[in-house]
């Protein structure tokens, strides 16, 4: 049985659900010992820059907010300077309760065509290193590593490591 999962592009009415989503997402997060998403640390503000910046999607199911993420149309900050050839996932969100099955490779599979739509060719992301989870999971999804441990840094100053992953887009 195929999940039924609509999409809708984001605007201002939806910062309080992009908030709450991230902050539940983090706080699952750091309850499993993932070290990644803090709770707080993505705020209205930072979603509304992205509304401007680029696109923000939601995923519903049965009438709610079950999923989310940010497409990017350049990540120099992590990716250098790049041709307009890609894509960039950024902040892929689900709901734990409410997502059905399958709701982050259907939000994936959305970013996937929105780029392909503009004529890119690739999809990017970055995860971080130390979550062989989460690797395994866009590997899966078709996702190779372009470069293992690259570092960044948080807003709050913490330094960790992501690994640049890609999938080529027919």
């Amino acid at each position: 049985m195929t999940t039924h999962v609509t999409f809708r592009q984001a605007d201002d009415r939806d910062l309080d659900v992009l908030v709450s989503l991230f902050d539940s997402v983090a706080r699952w997060m750091v309850r499993n010992g993932i070290e990644q998403w803090k709770p707080g640390d993505k705020g209205a503000e930072h979603f509304r820059a992205r509304l401007a910046a680029g696109e923000v999607w939601l995923a519903s199911h049965d009438g709610r907010t079950v999923g989310a993420y940010e497409l990017w149309w350049e990540d120099e900050q992590v990716w250098g300077p790049q041709p307009p050839v890609a894509g960039y996932v950024h902040r892929l969100m689900t709901d734990r309760e409410a997502a059905p099955g399958g709701a982050g490779r259907l939000l994936l599979a959305h970013a996937e065509r929105r780029i392909a739509a503009v004529g890119r060719t690739a999809a990017r992301l970055d995860c971080e290193a130390r979550d062989p989870r989460l690797r395994t999971y866009y590997e899966g999804a078709g996702y190779g590593a372009v470069v293992e441990e690259l570092e960044k840094t948080a807003a709050d100053g913490r330094r960790y490591h992501v690994t640049l992953m890609e999938k080529a887009l027919a």
